[in-house]
């Protein structure tokens, strides 16, 4: 009896089947896939998706705060060293101000990166673990060469000696060649919050030679180089003072002033009253105690310091033979435990960032990077900026016409 057209098509179909059927049961087999899989529905419980949820990195910390620390009696160094990773929108200027530090420190701290395109996913170290200069700790101490200025506030009375202190620390700008900022102790005589810059005579000439005409007096603005906060020191025409140019904060940008981050002034200018002792320095080679521990820090000197650095170790051992300060005292005691050509390499590649020295084996720079925590690219805990960059947001005072003349400065900015 011959099929009909029924068994026919059966027929057909049942061969089709298997023509799919064969080849994928032996890829399934070659494959090792149990062949139930084949026509398994995902669901909830699915085995790679939720091995793909699990290899997803955990959110990195903030970053600790970068300029408030205590110190105790007999150490010299605070913060630490720490490493982002920038975003694509970033350049050095954001990501300086965001951590507190200053444009040049981020440059040197980061060799071979490019500041103004540094690349989504790109690490970028921090340098915020600093050496106290050596000067007495007291008012402000600013040193020139780490563009740095360090705040102890006084202790509360009746403070144990051995008790430790507060140190605030931030980036500062400071004067461009020919302009130098002078060295030396001074002291804070007054304070002006919103001030009118009158430009002296001299930069007035210097703006003019390149065709910039400065108008006698820029009332308190947008406009104003000097920010929104100023304090006059007892050397004349110098200042401590904000800015309307962030990103010139950790340069050599101004006419012989001290430039800080609006947000950076705004707590100074609170914090430190009038009488105040200012101590500048000039240390681009600073060592310190951490523990038990020596480390060095290295800057470059600045393009008019006239001191002989060619051999660094030596210029610092000098020192040695009649030290003044407990930090060179106890150098003294450890000389011969101190790896000065670990000195000696930190000052041929200054990046500014402190690592020790001795006593026993050291840890180098590319040690003290690669050990450094990853932090989030973000404000830091605790941190001076809210990420506003207006500092005249909200504030209709900011635009007054008339100031009196006490609010009035005659400074190079």
């Amino acid at each position: 009896m011959k099929p009909g057209p029924a068994g026919d098509n059966a027929r057909v179909m049942t061969r089709a089947l298997l023509r799919i059927a064969i080849p994928v049961l032996a890829a399934s087999v070659a494959a090792c896939t149990p062949f139930e899989s084949l026509w398994k529905k995902p669901g909830a419980g699915d085995r790679p998706a939720a091995e793909a949820e699990a290899k997803l990195p955990p959110p990195l910390p903030l970053a600790e705060a970068t300029h408030r620390f205590l110190i105790a009696p007999g150490q010299d160094v605070v913060g630490r060293v720490q490493v982002t990773v920038a975003k694509h929108e970033d350049t050095f200027a954001d990501i300086a101000r965001r951590f507190n530090v200053g444009y040049a420190e981020l440059v040197r701290a980061n060799p071979g990166v490019d500041p103004w395109l540094p690349g989504e996913g790109t690490e970028i170290v921090l340098p915020t673990e600093f050496i106290l200069p050596d000067a007495p700790r007291e008012g402000l101490v600013l040193n020139l060469a780490q563009m740095r200025l360090y705040h102890f506030p006084k202790p509360a009375k009746g403070a144990p000696k051995d008790a430790p202190i507060e140190v605030v620390t931030h980036p500062i700008g400071i004067g461009k060649v020919g302009w130098a900022t002078p060295e030396g102790t001074t002291k804070v005589v007054s304070h002006v919050k919103d001030p009118t810059w009158t430009p002296p005579v001299s930069v007035r000439k210097e703006h003019a030679k390149e065709g910039d005409i400065l108008p006698p007096t820029v009332p308190p603005g947008p406009d104003n180089p000097l920010g929104r906060h100023m304090m006059r020191l007892g050397w004349p025409s110098y200042l401590i003072h904000g800015t309307n140019k962030p990103p010139a904060v950790g340069m050599r940008a101004s006419a012989g002033c001290v430039r800080l981050y609006p947000e950076d002034i705004a707590q100074i200018f609170e914090a430190v009253p009038d009488g105040t002792k200012v101590t500048v320095v000039n240390q681009p080679f600073l060592l310190g105690w951490r523990g038990d521990r020596l480390y060095v820090q290295a800057y470059e000197p600045l393009v008019d310091d006239k001191r002989d650095w060619s051999d660094v170790p030596k210029a610092l051992r000098q020192k040695l033979k009649k030290p003044k300060s407990a930090l060179w005292k106890r150098v003294a005691e450890h000389d011969g435990q101190v790896d000065w050509e670990a000195v000696r390499a930190a000052a041929a590649e200054p990046r500014g960032i402190a690592f020790s020295v001795g006593p026993g084996p050291g840890r180098d720079l590319a040690a003290t990077v690669a050990q450094a925590p990853r932090v989030r690219n973000a404000l830091p805990v605790g941190a001076t900026w809210n990420g506003v960059e207006d500092q005249y947001a909200g504030d209709p005072q900011f635009a007054k016409p008339d100031e009196p003349d006490s609010a009035k400065a005659s400074s190079g900015h």
